[in-house]
This record gives structure tokens, C-alpha cells and sequence, in this order.
């Protein structure tokens, strides 16, 4: 959903600051670490924050190391979304777009 707009990265962020879970589906779709991060932001909001704020970081590290041609087969550990192991870049087979 985020796009390569920085500005897009910038609102997500801001969304995040006020609403965790939203920022976490902005990026990772609903699945596994939405869930994650609205049990985190329930039990306490700067868990929420602090789980939404990794999952960014890896979502856009990643989907710039796409970018530049580096595909990192290396899992981030406690992320379950595949969108934001992969940076939201899809390959198919051997060939990167």
C-alpha cells in the first residue's frame, strides 16, 4: 500500500504516532502482526508504538534495499507479513521488477 512517494513513508509514520494498528495495516495487510500489534497497543500503547515503529523500519530498509538490487534472503525476526520481508516488492521466479 505505501508507495514509493517519501511523503507516503512521512504519513505513515504520522499515522502510526496517533494509531498504531492502522500504520501496521497500512503496511503489512491484515494478518499475524496486525493482531500482534493491536494485543500490543491494548496492553499498553508504547508497545503498540514500539512494534509498529520495527515493522516500518524493516518495511521501507528493505523495500530501499530492493531498489538498489540487494535482496535480503535473511527472515527479520518477529515479522510474519511477507510484504514487509520482502519491502513490498514482488518477484516471480528468478526475475526482480
Amino acid at each position: 500500500m505505501a508507495g514509493s512517494n517519501p511523503v507516503s513513508a512521512i504519513l505513515i509514520v504520522i499515522i502510526t504516532i496517533f494509531l498504531p494498528p492502522v500504520g501496521v495495516f497500512m503496511i503489512a495487510g491484515c494478518g499475524a502482526d496486525l493482531l500482534i500489534n493491536i494485543i500490543l497497543t491494548c496492553l499498553g500503547y508504547f508497545p503498540g508504538h514500539i512494534h509498529a515503529f520495527y515493522l516500518e523500519y524493516i518495511y521501507f530498509e528493505r523495500r530501499d534495499q530492493g531498489r538498489l538490487g540487494q535482496i535480503n534472503q535473511k527472515h527479520a525476526p518477529g515479522i510474519f507479513s511477507q510484504n514487509v520481508q520482502t519491502g513490498g516488492m514482488t518477484r516471480y521466479g528468478t526475475v526482480a521488477t
